[in-house]
């Protein structure tokens, strides 16, 4: 017998959203979360249309609607001698109008009151201290250490990873075993080469409707409107500018960011009311869905996608709803049956397949976007030129980003 059907560890809009479908398919799942909520995140906050289909779904539409996010109707890209490229909110789908700016404080803190609502044991300020791992090398639950009492051991049928872009149970599990299942984990960590940072601002002189993405050497950009008439500016920039600019977020816009010529003009009057965000970023694209047995990952944990394309938040929730898809039909089964190793590699068989059907192709996609947006800016403005001079290629290529471009009409 196990402690919980499923032990999720990471609270984000991920492991939220994916806490939330379990419980209410009649799962026991506990949620793991190291910081407490309300609490600031470095992420773009722009959440795309059809992001707006999956709250409706968790039982939270109504709620984020109803939290001061600003509207947004566009996304327009800048080349760093600004020209630009401008792709409405409604091309992306979903059946919804606009995107919304929205801060991770606010949105996370509703899906995580959302998860309680539906009978989730819900656990902040609780650091994930280790794996429990039998001699199958199968996980079987987590050590877990609370801000008030000592650690606690909790076992589960299966363990999820939505820790984000630090994927920390699947690494752990490499070092407690040595390895990975399927990949994509033995390889070790790669020397960051880029550096992310987000603040909210105020004085931005940014389209108050427009999220707003900013290209120049070596990175990119962007500002989108968020509660409150602030702006949310989060860039990534290489990190040997970084260092040039002591390190320093302020410096760093100033001196390389604002080579855009439109950053230049939207932020020259703009300051921080909030402490700036940092993180160093070792890579872009996919990792293995299930790091081992009796562990799956989701979220970012699962695959990092280029955040000037925003679909990050989309596939946070798109991984979250799958994941608990596919446990939703196997768990009956494991319950009865112990959670046979067997039962696991079925498991493992089919959220691997259905993840790949579901991601593949925009992460390779958005693999080649990535090369343009990080190319010099001659090409740059070589690719905005085409794009610009065609609406049918700028929506294929948007709806690509989601996954559905081959329901594109002309």
């Amino acid at each position: 017998m196990s402690d919980f059907d499923v032990i999720i560890v990471g609270g984000g809009p991920a492991g939220a959203g994916a806490a939330i479908h379990l419980a209410r398919a009649g799962a026991s799942v506990l949620l793991a979360e190291q910081r407490k909520f309300p609490r600031a995140k470095l992420c773009g906050e722009f959440i795309s249309p059809e992001c707006l289909g999956h709250f409706a779904r968790l039982g939270v539409l109504e709620e984020m609607e109803c939290a001061g996010g600003a509207s947004v109707s566009e996304t327009v890209f800048y080349t760093q001698s600004g020209r630009s490229v401008a792709v409405p909110s409604a091309w992306f789908g979903g059946g919804q109008g606009g995107a919304l700016g929205l801060s991770r404080a606010e949105m996370d803190s509703r899906l995580l009151a959302r998860a309680r609502a539906v009978g989730v044991e819900v656990l902040e300020e609780a650091s994930f201290n280790g794996l429990l791992i039998d001699g199958a090398r199968r996980v079987r639950g987590v050590r877990l250490k609370p801000a008030v009492g000592g650690e606690r051991v909790i076992s589960s049928l299966v363990t999820i990873d939505a820790t984000g872009r630090q994927r920390v149970v699947a690494r752990r599990f490499e070092r407690e075993t040595g390895g990975g299942v399927g990949g994509g984990i033995g390889a070790g960590r790669a020397r960051p080469t880029l550096v992310a940072f987000k603040a909210h601002l105020k004085g931005a002189q940014g389209d108050a409707r427009s999220c707003e993405i900013y290209f120049f050497r070596g990175g990119y950009g962007g500002l989108s409107p968020v509660e409150g008439g602030l702006s949310n500016l989060c860039f990534i920039a290489r990190a040997r500018d970084v260092r040039a600019g002591g390190s320093d977020a302020g410096r760093v816009m100033r001196e390389v960011l604002m080579r855009n010529t439109r950053a230049a003009e939207t932020l020259k009057g703009a300051r921080a009311v909030t402490e700036w965000l940092g993180v160093a970023l070792e890579s872009f694209g996919r990792h293995e869905p299930v790091p081992a047995q009796g562990l799956m990952a989701i979220g970012d944990a699962a695959a990092f996608i280029d955040p000037f394309t925003g679909s990050g938040m989309l596939m946070a929730l798109e991984s979250g709803e799958l994941a608990a898809a596919v446990l939703s039909d196997w768990l009956p089964r494991a319950r009865t049956g112990g959670g046979s190793g067997l039962d696991f590699g079925t498991l493992a068989s089919v959220y691997r397949a259905r993840y790949g059907e579901r991601f593949d192709a925009r992460l390779r996609l958005c693999g080649l976007l990535r090369r343009a947006a990080f190319a010099p800016p001659s090409l740059t403005d070589i690719a905005a030129r085409a794009l610009s001079s065609s609406a049918r290629l700028r929506r294929v290529v948007a709806r690509a980003t989601r996954g559905h471009a081959h329901s594109q009409s002309a």
